[in-house]
């Protein structure tokens, strides 16, 4: 059973280089370090300089970085950032420049796997959106909010539900005492409704201050873009702008409420492991 590490949010546009040396000692099995421009300068263990032909195992380095290494390659980056259980790495060059790497534990034992977008696939072929319950997940404590008159049931999954007067959004988890991630349900017409009289607006703004949020929608944008509430376009570009305003909080179209439901409870179950609900 995988559960996930969790991390915060640190890092940038990194000064620093990235850098890929061989590993001066013998006896290891992982040939090669390489050292990442985030937490002061993060050195790995690797099996292979970079991830081609499938993911790569990596495994920290409590030498730290060594005096003189031989070096494979040293080259500008682009964004070296911490995302929860993940550090998203982008190189200043045109081909295998993307890449992330991944912190796991499995059977208490931590790992790290260094992967790209095709290797990650490759790992998990003709993967679908699983039926069970998230890792790490046991229940999942929602607080929905009081004006929230028909609130989501999750049936069948590993909730318990609470009221609460929710700051922001319909549907919320804490860590500790804090709000930590949440989401905002819409129908179609209250969509229309909201961003015609500018609550909407105030709304994203609230979430926007949470680690983690978004809004759901339970309607198509192609019904947005017909809709007989406002002038064609119209509320199709106040969203864009609302949109370009609070890139931090997305707006999901979905074709029901069965769907935004099933939505809902997968995106705070993964801010639950990711942003560490107790």
């Amino acid at each position: 059973m995988w559960a996930v590490l969790v991390g915060g949010d640190t890092g940038a546009v990194a000064a620093d280089p990235f850098v890929v040396a061989r590993n001066p000692d013998p006896g290891s099995s992982l040939p090669y370090l390489l050292k990442l421009p985030i937490e002061g300068g993060l050195t790995l263990k690797v099996r292979e300089p970079w991830p081609v032909g499938s993911r790569v195992y990596c495994h920290p380095c409590d030498e730290g970085w060594p005096l003189g290494p031989e070096l494979v390659e040293q080259v500008p980056v682009r964004h070296c950032r911490r995302r929860g259980s993940a550090i998203d790495l982008v190189l200043e060059r045109s081909r295998n420049n993307r890449s992330q790497f991944v912190f796991a534990q499995s059977r208490g034992r931590e790992m790290i796997f260094w992967q790209t977008a095709k290797t990650a696939r490759a790992a998990r072929p003709g993967t679908r959106v699983p039926t069970r319950r998230p890792p790490g997940i046991e229940t999942l404590h929602v607080e929905v909010d009081t004006r929230e008159r028909y609130p989501y049931r999750f049936g069948g999954r590993p909730v318990k539900r609470s009221r609460a007067a929710l700051a922001a959004g319909d549907y919320a988890i804490r860590a500790g005492e804090r709000l930590a991630a949440a989401v905002e349900r819409k129908t179609g017409e209250n969509l229309a409704s909201s961003l015609s009289d500018g609550s909407l607006a105030l709304q994203m703004g609230e979430l926007a201050s949470l680690p983690a949020a978004a809004v759901v929608v339970e309607t198509s944008y192609s019904r947005l873009i017909s809709s007989r509430w406002a002038p064609p376009g119209w509320l199709a570009d106040v969203l864009a702008r609302l949109q370009v305003r609070y890139p931090g909080v997305p707006i999901v179209f979905l074709e029901s409420r069965k769907l935004a439901e099933e939505w809902t409870y997968r995106f705070l179950a993964a801010a639950a492991s990711e942003l560490g609900e107790p």
